[in-house]
Formats: structure tokens, sequence, C-alpha cells
């Protein structure tokens, strides 16, 4: 009876949990949605900057017809949303990616009847980095909670899983051409500047999704290997892990150590080896996220 009673209480412990996280997810993804629009209204659409996807042609077809961007926003997703549902399955993202679709479209049109048609500044280099950090931010935020506002989000996606197309150059297909039908409607100075909006947007994007704490991950080739891990261990006091590679050009064996620290534990790790070990070879690259022991706890993530 009491196993019983534990049993129901860790059940309904996990239900409040996961119902916290949805809701945390969907607040997100709604202060997000009026974090862009906010963006739109204030730095692109009253300066003519058209951003990427979907709602950078909606902002063409706008300037010469006055119809409701955020009306033709959604009603161009409905095909892609039946393409995501059929190709790329996941219901939670599909329902979430709908949910942040139809938010961002009522907060866009809402919002054009509150703030000033004119936006804040005419200064193009204002507008460009001030809209991209403030629509970074938004995506960013929308991102993290594991969904998107559609368009060429999925498109994107679709185009990966189905003919293998990389993600980076579907995105360069899909804003590269919105960029260059701006640069003809309104002219190439508007077309630059939204290139850097589209830069800052795109940076402070990953920035807010992965987060900050971009570590060091090293790799370390050396023929004294307990004697390098031993130095990192005690001095540093962060995991490594060896494992055995061939050189191809000498076709001899050599221990490799991996090990991951910070960006300020760089030059000690590097006095370590040379150290311990002058003739060692290392490669130190970035790990844009590190999740488990000494790090951000994968349950954060």
């Amino acid at each position: 009876m009491k196993q019983n009673k534990f049993w129901q209480r860790i059940t309904s412990w996990t239900a409040r949990t996961n119902a916290l996280a949805i809701g945390r997810d969907y607040g997100l993804i709604l202060i997000g949605t009026t974090l862009m629009a906010v963006s739109l209204h204030l730095f692109y659409i009253p300066n003519q900057l058209a951003t990427g996807g979907l709602t950078g042609y909606a902002q063409l077809i706008n300037r010469f017809t006055g119809w409701p961007i955020g009306v033709m926003v959604f009603v161009a997703n409905i095909p892609l949303f039946v393409v995501g549902w059929r190709y790329l399955g996941g219901r939670r993202f599909l329902a979430r990616t709908i949910f942040g679709s139809a938010a961002f479209s009522v907060i866009l049109d809402t919002l054009s009847l509150v703030l000033p048609e004119g936006g804040l500044t005419h200064d193009f280099m204002l507008n460009a980095l001030y809209g991209g950090l403030v629509m970074g931010v938004g995506t960013g935020l929308v991102l993290r909670s594991q969904a998107t506002t559609g368009g060429t989000d999925i498109l994107a996606r679709f185009l990966g899983k189905r003919y293998g197309v990389p993600l980076s150059r579907s995105y360069l297909y899909t804003d590269g051409l919105v960029v260059f039908l701006a640069a003809i409607l309104f002219s190439w100075e508007h077309a630059l500047y939204a290139i850097l909006a589209l830069y800052v947007t795109g940076r402070v994007t990953e920035v807010v999704a992965s987060g900050v704490n971009v570590e060091r991950m090293a790799l370390i080739v050396t023929n004294v290997p307990e004697k390098v891990a031993q130095q990192v261990l005690q001095e540093l006091g962060r995991g490594i892990t060896e494992w055995r590679g061939k050189g191809m050009y000498t076709g001899r064996e050599r221990p490799i150590l991996m090990c991951v620290v910070s960006q300020s534990e760089v030059v000690q790790l590097k006095t370590i080896i040379h150290e311990s070990d002058p003739d060692a070879f290392v490669i130190v690259g970035l790990a844009s996220e590190v999740l488990g022991e000494g790090f951000r706890p994968l349950r954060e993530a």
C-alpha cells in the first residue's frame, strides 16, 4: 500500500513537472514571436529591409498590395505544415510550430494597429543592427522552446531529409532570393543592409538558442598519455578520455586524449601539455555546448 502511494506521488510530481515545462515552452514561444513582430514593425517594415523566409516574401507583396503580412505568412505556411506532418513527423514539434506561426501572425497584424508606422529611426545601420538583434533574440527563444514559426524552417528540414540538401544551403537559397528581389523592388542599398540584419539575426539566434558558454575541446596526440592525463586531472580537475588512433603516414598506433575545458583554462592546458610532452600534436576547437559532469547538467538542456 505504501509502495503504491509512493509511486502515485512520483507520477503526480512528474506530471506537474512536465506541465510546467510545457507551459514554460509555450510562454517562450509567445515572448519570442512578440519580439519578432516588434522587430518587424519598428525596424524592418518602415525602412523596407526585407527579412528572411516567408515573412520577407510577405513584406515584398505587402509593399505593393497592402495585404496583412501576418495573414499572408500563416496562409503560406498551411501547405508547409502538411509537408512537415507527412515527411518530418514529430507531433510535438509540429504542434508547437503551428502555435508559433499562428501567434506570430496574430501578434504581427495586431501590433500594426498600435505601433508607429514610421518606426523609431530612419538610419539604415541602426535599423539593421537593432532589428537583427531583437529578431535574433525572439527567434532564439522560439527555437529554445523546440518550435519554429514555420516557413522556410520546415522547407529547409524537408529538403535536407528528402533530398540531402544541407540546411545552410537551403537557407541560402530561400533568404538569398528574398534579398535579391528586395534589391530589385527597393534598392541595392536596402538589400545590403538587409544582409547585415540577417547576419546579426543568425549570430544572436545561435547565442540565445544554444547559450553563451562556448567551451574548448582539445585533441592531444602524445607519446606520454599517462603523464599528460595525470597533470590535467591534478591541476585542472577536468576529466580526460583516451583512445587509440593510427597515423596513416607512419602506420603506427598512437594514443589520443580528448579533454573539454573552459576558455580561461586553454592557456593552462597548453602549458601542461608542453611541459609533459613538447612534441605533442594538439588541436583546440570550439564546443558550442557541453553537457554533463563539470559543465551544464544534461537535465537543464
